[in-house]
């Protein structure tokens, strides 16, 4: 069977719908549409009529690419209030032959955060830190080990349930299934990582539109996460206060005549607009981008402060990405600011080269990671529909399982 997965991120500023393949372990992309968002801030739904119309419509950009409706997708949910805990629990291992299994894997991690989830708070992920077998010896992988005991100490990732459960509520209202929840610095983190990043700390950071989110990753692991409130918008709102321009306008001018290294900015480059007040307004590549940078300094500082609030540990690489990287030329910005602790990195994928997507398909090569269990394969679309798509398989569809999607996070991709 064919793994075919979809993302749905709805932003604050555009909804993207990712349909991906896993093929091994790359993802190939087979869709992927934006639509402008409407009645949505900061990933929750304020309008539901007009999110309908949005999310209706990047779901049918999809669709027309694909010849098939799309009915389920992971859905990236906000991290406010993002809660990370550590826990434990073992469980003795009763086959005749005394051989691990991945059941007793799933048992232990269930155990390990067996009534410790408080009634408002959703569970996002459950990431294995380590395995021990008989009390005294640690394992990378206890599958196939023979003991009498295993033991599992674990970091649980949960969000308030105010994140998920509207608009999971919403989209079902529009027959659209929710696979399973996923966050943000996660994806990232598995679109981005080296195989060095497993044996480090490290930083990843997201400058959205309406914010930035600023994460620690510890040998591969999410330990904490803070979102502050400012992001690329507001560099659209000093061009519109500088330049005397409409919102709509300012986020042209950002997204076309600015670079993110004012030495390569050109003077003689202008673009003609009308201001607010009906008048034509010149404005040079040069006098954007020295505002855009402005506003870019104080995000890195940002930054900065962020990551030391969240660990006292030496921080060995940060990851960069969201929208505003797209920006030519960040990659000199990250040089001067950050200096080699950061790298320039781009989504690589063929149809979605573009850091705006880091998210959702990030997000499609962590549940694959997930959920690598053998014999289980999980595709939003059923045999014949994979048939309309070309190529046949012959092996049974096994329906997919959120909570071992979650368990066996980390796990798999090790």
């Amino acid at each position: 069977m064919r793994k075919i997965i979809a993302c749905l991120d709805i932003g604050s500023f555009s909804i993207k719908l990712v349909v991906g393949e896993i093929t091994k372990n790359k993802v190939n992309i087979l869709a992927c549409a934006e639509s402008p968002s409407q009645g949505i801030k900061k990933g929750y739904i304020v309008n539901p009529e007009s999110a309908s119309i949005a999310i209706k419509d990047v779901f049918s950009k999809c669709e027309n690419m694909l010849g098939l409706p799309i009915k389920s997708v992971l859905l990236c949910v906000p991290t406010d209030n993002l809660e990370c805990f550590v826990s434990s629990a073992s469980v003795n291992i009763t086959n005749e032959d005394n051989v691990i299994t991945h059941d007793d894997i799933t048992k232990a991690m269930q155990k390990s955060i067996y009534k410790k989830i408080d009634d408002n708070k959703e569970l996002v992920t459950i990431l294995p830190t380590k395995f021990i077998i008989n009390d005294d010896e640690v394992v990378s992988n206890p599958v196939k080990c023979v003991a009498g005991k295993l033991t599992v100490n674990v970091v649980a990732v949960v969000v308030p349930k105010i994140n998920t459960d509207n608009i999971i509520k919403f989209l079902n209202k529009l027959n659209i299934k929710v696979l399973d929840i996923c966050i943000e610095p996660i994806n990232d983190y598995y679109e981005f990582k080296r195989p060095e990043y497993a044996k480090s700390v490290g930083a990843v950071v997201n400058i959205g539109y309406s914010n930035l989110t600023v994460s620690i990753i510890n040998k591969g692991i999410l330990t904490s996460s803070e979102i502050i409130d400012i992001a690329s918008s507001s560099i659209d709102k000093d061009i519109a206060y500088v330049f005397k321009t409409n919102k709509k306008d300012a986020n042209y001018i950002k997204e076309n005549f600015t670079c993110a290294d004012i030495h390569m900015a050109r003077p003689s480059e202008s673009i003609v607009i009308k201001d607010i007040n009906g008048d034509d307004r010149k404005i040079s590549e040069y006098e954007a981008t020295n505002v855009a940078i402005s506003r870019l300094k104080e995000l890195a500082g940002l930054i900065k402060k962020q990551i030391n609030l969240l660990t006292k540990k030496e921080i060995s690489y940060i990851i960069i990405t969201g929208g505003v990287t797209n920006l030519p030329y960040f990659e000199h910005f990250i040089q001067d600011n950050f200096k080699d602790l950061a790298n320039y990195e781009v989504v690589k994928e063929l149809g979605v080269r573009d850091n705006r997507y880091s998210n959702v398909v990030g997000a499609i090569k962590y549940y694959n990671s997930r959920l690598k269990l053998r014999n289980v394969e999980i595709s939003i679309f059923d045999l014949e529909q994979q048939e309309e798509l070309g190529g046949t398989s012959k092996k049974v569809n096994i329906s997919e399982n959120s909570l071992l999607g979650k368990i066996y996070g980390y796990f798999f991709d090790n």
